[in-house]
């Protein structure tokens, strides 16, 4: 069996040639990097808000469902612009490319303006209805207002990133993050603490932060969109004849998998108001607990990333053998990857809690989560690629099935009985039975809505 050739270093945009394991190398260090830098500044927030104390990390805990949500959202944009944008290079349709990716960047831009005001008007509403009041929201409204107000940064950053990697490029997306991080882990302790001279925000120092990093990543982001990808043109701007096309193209994807996305924080929440009810201990621990996993699974959410672009050209050139050899690679190392990381958090869970915190209430808080939830990582993580492989297929609807069934039908319910028959440690256990069992059950289902799906347009007529 002859096997394929490397291809050159300018030939490796064209994701339907050469080795797929290679490709899939290829871009999922980079991204692996590139997410690690976002993690980083969700952990490095974390820690520093940390040192001032219990009620301001309950604080920021709260927080994160919501800011979560907002990158979720935005999120589905970004996903939409990979999997068109891939199909289309796939295709050949360079000019229809550069249209589709203007056209983009102004809907995102408006979206990010739009969730900005929609989040400050209804600021107190969403909070309260998480069980925040007085002192906690007070800190809380330190934190969102600022974040809110820098949202169409965010929007612009994630959308130009994902116009990259749609050319197999996952190097500079991942570099510009890594600038972005380290932006913010400077940024961080002289705004969070008043340090050299600056004042002493807390909070708000560490909002302001992140947003001064997300605006400096959009403008480098759109500059090399432009300049260097090509990928960004005045005139195609100009066909607001066919920005209506342009947006059917993007939304079709965005909508379904940005309300997909946002299920998971919108649950995260439901599950914060319930352990809000055992105090702010609780609900700090499941802070560091999700920050944490977040942290751990970076690898696997980059090669989620990282393969959508080789499934997006090779389902657009219809070369589903190489679709299947992606699928079949990066599933194995989801499994291998996610068994080992329930096996060290399990070994190690109130030394890594400790880092975060030396409440003992916290510290035990964590470990129980860690003793419980692991178990079903091999099972439940399976959905994380079935999820991007939809995506990248033009399927997206396939995904938010999954997730909608998952989080909602059958989260939501099991851990409220998991509150009435075992208060925090019944929580733990519902969410990992069912995540655990619906995992299983979508990845033998998501087998066969592929292969179903690749005869179907086997079938169809030239």
């Amino acid at each position: 069996m002859n096997k394929e050739k490397p291809l050159s270093y300018n030939n490796k945009g064209d994701l339907t040639k050469g080795p797929v394991k290679q490709h899939l190398i290829r871009l999922t260090i980079p991204m692996t990097w590139g997410i690690l830098a976002i993690i980083s500044m969700q952990l490095v927030d974390t820690y520093y808000v940390s040192l001032l104390g219990t009620q301001h990390l309950a604080a920021i805990s709260f927080t994160f469902p919501v800011t979560y949500m907002i990158f979720s959202l935005l999120l589905g944009f970004g996903i939409a612009m990979s999997s068109v944008a891939a199909r289309l290079i796939g295709e050949k349709e360079t000019d229809t490319l550069q249209r589709l990716v203007s056209h983009g960047l102004i809907l995102v831009c408006l979206t990010g303006i739009m969730i900005s005001i929609l989040g400050i008007l209804f600021h107190d509403f969403i909070f309260k209805a998480m069980g925040a009041d007085g002192n906690m929201l007070s800190l809380i409204r330190d934190y969102m207002i600022v974040y809110l107000a820098g949202s169409t940064f965010l929007a612009l950053l994630l959308v130009s990133n994902s116009a990259m990697r749609a050319t197999g490029d996952t190097l500079t997306p991942a570099l510009i993050i890594g600038g972005i991080a380290l932006a913010n882990i400077i940024l961080d302790p002289l705004l969070i603490f008043g340090l050299f001279g600056f004042p002493r925000l807390e909070l708000e120092g560490a909002a302001i932060a992140t947003v001064l990093a997300h605006a400096c990543g959009s403008f480098i982001s759109l500059y090399v969109l432009h300049a260097h990808k090509k990928m960004v043109r005045l005139k195609n701007m100009m066909h607001f004849g066919l920005f209506g096309d342009s947006i059917r193209r993007l939304l079709f994807i965005a909508v379904p998998v940005g309300l997909t996305n946002s299920i998971q924080p919108f649950v995260n929440g439901v599950i914060i108001a319930l352990l809000a009810t055992y105090g702010s201990e609780a609900v700090a621990a499941f802070g560091v607990v999700t920050r944490i996993e977040a942290f751990v699974f970076v690898i696997l959410m980059a090669l989620s990333t990282g393969m959508a672009p080789i499934i997006g050209q090779n389902w657009g050139a219809k070369k589903f053998g190489r679709v299947h050899e992606t699928l079949k690679l990066a599933m194995g190392f989801n499994v291998a990857w996610s068994l080992l990381v329930a096996i060290v958090l399990g070994l190690l869970a109130k030394p890594i809690a400790g880092l975060f915190s030396d409440d003992p209430t916290i510290i035990g808080h964590a470990a129980l989560f860690f003793w419980i939830v692991p178990i079903s990582y091999a099972f439940s993580n399976l959905m994380m690629g079935w999820a991007s492989a939809f995506n990248a297929m033009g399927m997206p609807q396939r995904s938010f099935f999954m997730i909608v069934f998952k989080m909602l039908v059958l989260m939501v319910p099991a851990v409220y009985i998991g509150n009435w028959l075992g208060d925090i440690k019944g929580i733990f256990l519902a969410i990992a039975l069912v995540s655990g069992a619906s995992g299983t059950i979508f990845h033998i289902w998501s087998w066969r809505t592929c292969l179903a799906r690749e005869k179907t347009i086997q079938e169809q007529p030239a």
